[in-house]
């Protein structure tokens, strides 16, 4: 039942030496991850001669009410939640720790790699919880942060013992003129291989595949919030599994500043080349692009320009949008809709809410 991943994939680090290329090996074990009663009462009968106070009482069994459940459309089958909790997570060792933004990107984005040896059996598009070492202002524990998985189950080895993540380091400067560094992101981009991590999860069914390997996947991605579609496009196009091939169509849209910020684009090159029937790529990069009117190019302006194929695509039952990253972008993706659902006498809000309903469309957003 073991299969080799069938593409060596390299991560080019400014920081550090490049991720090896692997072959891996697909693990074996797949982880998958009462009776009513009717009363009738009579207070009276009348006979021939006379009116006669009864009180009668039926009762008859009623078959058992059976509740429908719906079944959902994605990958949720036997998937865990919330096995590690911040009281007691698990400790993991950091394997990799490499940044994969240019040295003259605005902001550093880190790729790092945890051992969890097969203790957190999660699935693509959830989320682990990472606690920081030392204590917050008040002297207690750092609190855990949520962050969305960027390998698919199997892990970057193959092997099912691994997670990772995509992680920017946040570093602002606040309306006192103070530079102020989020403490969980820049604890993380610090860490050292053999370093040990408390993680905690894993958590979310919100953002899991579909089941259907022939679904249209539309993938809409700012940043870090790539992160979970990396893990379905490596299940998709870098793996052989027995029960899954996909076949559809993987439509990825990825907004960053500049060109210098950009992620994952070695992989995702490999993916086209693979399958260049299934998989389809668009960068909107807003410090460097922009469209016909000289508007910057954020990623609802780069998806406008395929506005009447992607409303096309919305109106199939077997297409799912995934969106993860800044908040902003779900108004603008809604801007576009609008118009172009009207043309076909359809209440745009009113068919997301559908869309949403049916698990056709999820968002992950902050």
């Amino acid at each position: 039942m073991a299969s080799t991943l069938n593409a060596a994939v390299s991560l080019t680090s400014s920081k550090s030496s490049s991720f090896p290329a692997t072959s891996c090996a697909i693990a074996p074990e797949r982880i998958r991850f009462g009776k009513g009663a009717f009363n009738y009462k009579s207070n009276s009968v009348v006979t021939s001669r006379r009116v006669v106070s009864v009180r009668a009482e039926v009762t008859t069994d009623a078959p058992p009410v059976k509740k429908v459940e719906k079944e959902s459309k994605k990958n949720e089958e036997g998937v865990i939640t919330n096995k590690y909790r911040p009281k007691e997570p698990y400790t993991g060792k950091v394997l990799l720790n490499t940044k994969i933004t240019a040295d003259d990107a605005p902001g550093e984005t880190w790729h790092m790699v945890f051992s969890h040896a097969g203790e957190i059996p999660y699935r693509e598009g959830q989320s682990v919880g990472v606690i920081a070492d030392g204590v917050d202002k008040n002297g207690k524990p750092n609190k855990v942060r949520l962050y969305s998985i960027a390998s698919s189950a199997l892990g970057d080895l193959g092997n099912s013992e691994t997670v990772s993540l995509c992680v920017k380091r946040l570093v602002y400067t606040n309306d006192a003129g103070e530079v102020v560094k989020g403490v969980c992101s820049n604890f993380l981009c610090d860490l050292k291989p053999g370093s040990d991590v408390k993680l905690t999860g894993p958590v979310g069914k919100e953002m899991l595949m579909p089941k259907d390997p022939n679904a249209t996947v539309i993938m809409l991605a700012t940043g870090t919030g790539i992160a979970p579609f990396r893990s379905f496009l490596w299940k998709m196009f870098f793996e052989k599994h027995d029960d899954y091939k996909f076949n559809g169509l993987a439509w990825l849209f990825l907004g960053v500043p500049t060109t210098s910020s950009l992620l994952y684009t070695e992989e995702f090159d490999k993916m086209k080349a693979k399958a260049p029937e299934n998989f389809r790529v668009d960068y909107a990069i807003s410090r460097e692009q922009a469209n016909d009117k000289g508007e910057k190019m954020y990623i609802q302006t780069r998806m406008a320009q395929y506005a009447p194929e992607l409303w096309e695509l919305l109106k199939k039952d077997n297409t799912f949008v995934y969106m993860c990253g800044l908040k902003g972008m779900e108004k603008g993706i809604d801007d576009i809709m609008v118009s172009l659902a009207a043309n076909d006498g359809i209440d745009w809000f009113d068919y997301k809410k559908q869309l949403k309903k049916a698990e056709q469309w999820n968002v992950e957003v902050y």
